[in-house]
């Protein structure tokens, strides 16, 4: 997935790296030359464009009419706002993930139509890459401040364990098949539970082995 981020920011930044370490291409905007120059340094498999994301001639130095997502990190709400706004609206970006500064101006973001304002480093990350990279993939539930994770997972075609019984699927530790959804059957699966291409499977797993259970389900990420 290829992810143009406006604003290096700490925030930014932090997701940059996130996504950089999660596989992801990335490309970082800001307006900062110095800070530009010192990130180009820094920075290893990230793309560096020095200058205001809120112009469309910036917008497309960073080659974002190829971006899956486009996640506005600015300090400024009206920027913010406008720079999701140029990318789906010019270059045609599916998804727009933003930074909200001021509660207040959560209707602004609406109005614009960005796809999904909010107001952490951690919510951004993650909203990126549910949203925009899998989705045969939805997580339905998190408990216990996080730690254990309830997604819903669509069977591919070339999945896996397409047409292999449970008992012959090894899943990471801790994680679990929790039911088979098949048109209206709801299925408590067993050993012999054979998985078959268009299944929705709902499972749980720790969230640090929640990718792992996902790419053994779809065999990508």
């Amino acid at each position: 997935m290829y992810i143009v981020i406006a604003g290096a920011g700490r925030l930014g930044l932090a997701v940059a790296k996130k996504l950089k370490e999660d596989k992801h291409q990335v490309c970082l905007i800001d307006k900062s030359k110095s800070l530009c120059d010192q990130l180009a340094t820094e920075l290893e498999g990230i793309m560096i464009v020095c200058g205001d994301a809120t112009y469309p001639d910036i917008l497309s130095a960073a080659k974002i009419e190829k971006a899956d997502v486009c996640v506005s990190a600015a300090s400024n709400d009206e920027d913010s706002t406008i720079i999701c706004y140029l990318a789906k609206e010019l270059f045609g970006v599916k998804r727009t993930v933003a930074r909200v500064n001021d509660p207040k101006h959560i209707p602004l973001y609406k109005y614009m139509e960005v796809d999904n304002p909010v107001d952490s480093t951690s919510i951004i990350a993650r909203i990126v890459e549910e949203e925009a990279s899998f989705n045969d993939v939805m997580s339905l539930l998190s408990i216990k401040k996080g730690r254990l994770s309830i997604v819903r997972v669509d069977i591919p075609e070339n999945s896996p364990v397409a047409n292999k019984a449970l008992k012959d699927i090894t899943l990471p530790s801790n994680s679990v098949l929790v039911s088979v959804l098949r048109g209206p059957d709801i299925i408590i699966p067993y050993g012999s539970t054979v998985i078959l291409p268009g299944d929705e499977v709902i499972a749980a797993a720790l969230i640090d082995v929640e990718k792992d259970l996902i790419k053994s389900l779809i065999g990508k990420i």
